[in-house]
């Protein structure tokens, strides 16, 4: 597990583009924190990196819950804020992806999956500061 601090949300985004830069195409990215944490911020930076026209319309998949973007890969965003229970999330259906692009699930922490993944997990601090740990699982 590595551990990184920021201090703005353009750092948040950095990082996160800088680590997609080594994708392949297939990664599952579990995004994991509160509410403004910081989890839309990474997945744009991840959608910048897998070189995504316009970044700036990624934004969290709250009530549509899955948003899919064209990029270099595929990119599938999910989020699972809404979802209350296990059943709503498998009835989602959401591992038909697997395989077929990056997907990147905020409110990753619902979910039961122990395939292998790039687990992120972002802490607000003081101000704009995040602590922000990657383990790839």
């Amino acid at each position: 597990m590595k551990t990184y601090t920021t201090n703005s949300e353009e750092e948040t985004f950095k990082l996160a583009k800088s680590i997609s830069f080594n994708f392949k195409g297939d990664e599952v990215v579990l995004l994991v924190g509160e509410l403004g944490a910081g989890k839309t911020v990474f997945t744009k930076g991840i959608a910048a990196g897998l070189e995504f026209a316009d970044h700036n319309r990624v934004c969290s998949p709250s009530y549509t819950l899955i948003n899919l973007y064209k990029a270099k890969f595929p990119i599938i965003h999910i989020d699972l804020y809404r979802l209350e229970n296990k059943d709503d999330i498998f009835g989602l259906g959401w591992e038909d992806y697997l395989g077929q692009g990056v997907i990147v699930i905020e409110w990753a922490d619902k979910l039961d999956f122990n395939g292998p993944a790039i687990r992120v997990l972002i802490k607000a601090g003081v101000n704009e500061q995040r602590l922000i740990s990657l383990e790839y699982t």
